[in-house]
């Protein structure tokens, strides 16, 4: 087992490192003097003592979780979103814009579409708290609450939407039409348009259609709000919601039983777009109209058409298991289909924008979010670009915001966050400096959402940075034990995730998604997280530096962080670490146990990739390149294929996954036991049989943090773990 040793230099082999105690302040170098060993046999301090968590029952446990979230509910209710301004043309009114966004009602917890007054002029000594107020009345979009079709799933997971009800809208603001999918239904409802502004919600109006199956993904045409869009059984259909003309647009699609007969879909994104490049529709309308000859006009709509006749078909246990069927996917594993960029006069057409830009063409202006003043903090700028100088910041430092600017660029709304305080929403006033109208300043207008303040109960982690090794500023949060008590050293857990695209430490409140970090760390665990290369916001070096060796160095990274935490804190416990992650961070907890079972005593692994030629080519490829031209990174890559790598001791492995996983499939999970088993390796294993890639019926999650406190409490926290590994 590896053991710590202060930080120390000695300059003399008269007194050696086996000699060498701790002092009070780690990290202090200690030279040799004539009197070395006297002198350190007098500094010698007490053996610090393991503290072991208390073993509750699964039933207590249970209890013990319902009752850390008593104070949990409330925080449940997700911030406003999706807003979208609109001008009020009335120069006596006391109203300059009205603003629409989602977000969950009072009554149903559901997604539904509310609307906020912004006053001309306000009371500067007093803050004003807007009103929100229900833009359509209550309906029934579906008769099975929280039922959904297998199209509507699939989005649901692969935008990760939790909520249920409305999940978006469009919008026309000439009309003042509102388009939106609720349910198995498409409905339509007018405010702000020629009719004016309602003071009462609207009932939604039905979009009646003689489509046997689902509707998905409707738009209002900008040309002609009469007319929509959508996909019906993967082609293009439009609408007439005033005269109810229905009309199929494309026949690429034949419905047929056999999918590996029908291959073609027409404005539909593939599953590789949804999933790892956030496009989630396949056509557009044009934004204006022709003139027709006749005089009428003409419609027309960008699509594109997909042919999937190579690509593989997956099959996945289907979620209504009573039918002992299996639902079949298109999935296009590493190496088997080309992926290629498109070019068109030079230019990449294949463009990935990783923050939102507005352009005020006015005062030729660009907005933008960045991390210009920390990696750890989103924040809104602003920067000429017929005059380019200083970037200028427009939000406060101490928080981390996300923002959304008006189309008039004359106010911006933004919601922050930090450490200790959760979401608040407040909307800002943009205006000029006098002696420079480029120079934009904002000015406090209203709150949306006030902060529900610290939570009770809750202790936010603290943030640190060290210098690794490898050159790079390297940032982590830490959960100290809620009871710390001096002359103990506590079992630790380092929660992962060190794959691309995600970053877990920054300043905003994790309260809400990360709460079970703080249920750890209030039943005596040290808690870890810590951001190592290739995760995202830190620029094209450190995010590119797994570039053809993932899993090769992601752990290296973390455990040079969990010893930098050791030598500055004598109560993290180096020989009591669990690591816990999903997704990625469960396929990092597998390499963690496998390359450093010295460090890492038990591993919990939630859908890991363990084979990369399983996983998908948008994926894998980019990070990876081809499997024929990176052997060598793609085995060293893959924890299946060095099964014998695993510890032969038991209560050190644990595998979770859902069945119906279709992102990361569970036959990751099956050839790594497969594996396991022919290496005569031990692993525990849990399913859970009504789940895809996240988890989402509330039962399994229930279940699935109770059986993580479980594990570490029975395999690491308590004095039976210790007399286990005894």
């Amino acid at each position: 087992m590896w053991k710590r040793s202060g930080q120390m230099k000695i300059q003399s082999g008269k007194c050696n490192m086996a000699a060498a105690m701790e002092t009070e302040q780690l990290g202090v170098e200690i030279f040799e003097t004539a009197e070395c060993e006297e002198n350190i046999e007098s500094q010698d301090q007490p053996k610090l003592e393991p503290f072991y968590v208390e073993r509750y029952s699964w039933s207590q446990l249970k209890k013990l979780l319902a009752d850390t979230r008593k104070y949990h509910g409330y925080m449940m209710a997700k911030a406003p979103h999706d807003f979208m301004f609109v001008k009020r043309s009335d120069p006596d009114g006391p109203h300059s814009d009205r603003i629409y966004y989602l977000a969950m009602s009072g009554e149903n917890r559901e997604n539904t579409l509310f609307y906020s007054e912004i006053p001309k002029t306000i009371n500067k000594a007093a803050v004003l708290m807007l009103s929100w107020k229900p833009l359509l009345d209550l309906f029934q979009a579906t008769l099975d609450y929280g039922m959904y079709s297998r199209e509507e799933e699939l989005l649901r997971e692969r935008k990760r939407i939790g909520t249920v009800g409305i999940a978006s809208y469009d919008y026309h603001q000439g009309s003042g039409t509102f388009l939106f999918q609720a349910g198995s239904g498409i409905y339509h409802v007018k405010d702000g348009g020629p009719q004016g502004f309602t003071q009462q919600p609207l009932r939604p109006n039905l979009v009646e259609t003689s489509c046997p199956n689902i509707r998905m993904d409707p738009k209002l045409c900008p040309a002609d709000p009469d007319w929509i869009a959508f996909i019906h059984s993967s082609d293009i259909w439009v609408s007439n919601i005033v005269t109810r003309e229905e009309r199929r647009l494309t026949y690429v699609h034949n419905e047929l039983a056999n999918m590996e007969e029908d291959p073609r879909s027409a404005g539909v994104a593939t599953f590789v777009l949804q999933e790892e490049f956030d496009r989630y529709s396949g056509y557009w309308w044009c934004p204006t109209a022709e003139l027709a000859p006749s005089g009428g006009k003409i419609l027309r709509i960008l699509y594109e058409e997909n042919d999937e006749s190579e690509v593989e078909i997956i099959h996945v246990t289907s979620p209504m298991l009573e039918t002992r069927r299996a639902d079949a996917f298109r999935y296009p594993k590493t190496g088997t289909v080309p992926i290629g960029i498109h070019t068109h006069a030079g230019t990449d057409f294949l463009l990935l924008v990783f923050w939102q830009i507005q352009v005020d063409e006015v005062r030729k202006l660009v907005y933008f979010e960045g991390t210009k003043d920390s990696p750890l903090e989103h924040h809104l700028y602003v920067v000429s670009y017929a005059n380019p100088g200083e970037v200028t910041r427009l939000t406060d430092r101490g928080y981390s915001h996300s923002c959304c600017i008006s189309g008039h660029c004359d106010f911006f709304i933004s919601k922050y966050s930090n450490q200790k305080n959760p979401h608040c929403v407040s909307l800002y006033k943009l205006s000029n400096t006098e002696d420079d109208p480029t120079c934009r300043t904002k000015e406090f207008w209203a709150t949306i959402l006030d902060s529900a303040g610290p939570l009770p109960d809750y202790t936010p982690p603290e943030i640190f940075s060290f210098e690794s090794t490898t050159g790079f500023t390297l940032y982590g949060m830490l959960y100290k034990p809620h009871d710390l008590q001096p002359g103990k050293k506590y079992p630790t857990v380092l929660f992962i995730y060190g794959g691309p695209q995600v970053q877990l430490v920054n300043n905003r409140f994790k309260g809400v998604k990360y709460f079970r970090l703080n249920t750890l760390a209030s039943l005596g665990y040290v808690v870890v997280v810590i951001d190592n290369r290739g995760s995202c916001h830190r620029g094209l070096k450190f995010e590119g530096a797994f570039k053809y060796k993932m899993g090769q160095i992601e752990i290296d990274d973390q455990v040079e962080g969990l010893q930098y935490l050791a030598s500055q804190y004598d109560f993290i416990d180096l020989e009591r670490v669990g690591i816990h992650g999903w997704s990625y961070g469960g396929y990092l907890s597998l390499m963690a146990l496998m390359q450093r079972s010295d460090i890492f005593r038990v591993a919990i692994a939630g859908a890991p990739v363990t084979l990369w030629i399983f996983y998908d080519t948008g994926y894998t490829e980019r990070y990876m390149g081809h499997p024929d031209q990176n052997e060598q990174g793609y085995y060293l890559g893959s924890v299946a294929m060095q099964a014998e790598k695993f510890p032969s001791e038991p209560n050190r492995l644990l595998l979770l996954h859902g069945f119906l996983d279709e992102n990361v499939h569970f036959a990751h999970t099956s050839i790594l036991l497969s594996f396991l088993v022919r290496a005569g390796k031990p692993y525990d294993l849990q399913i859970y049989p009504q789940e895809r890639h996240s988890i989402r019926v509330p039962e399994s999650g229930e279940h699935y943090e109770l059986h993580l406190l479980h594990y570490l409490q029975e395999n690491l926290g308590s004095r039976m773990a210790a007399l286990k590994v005894i």
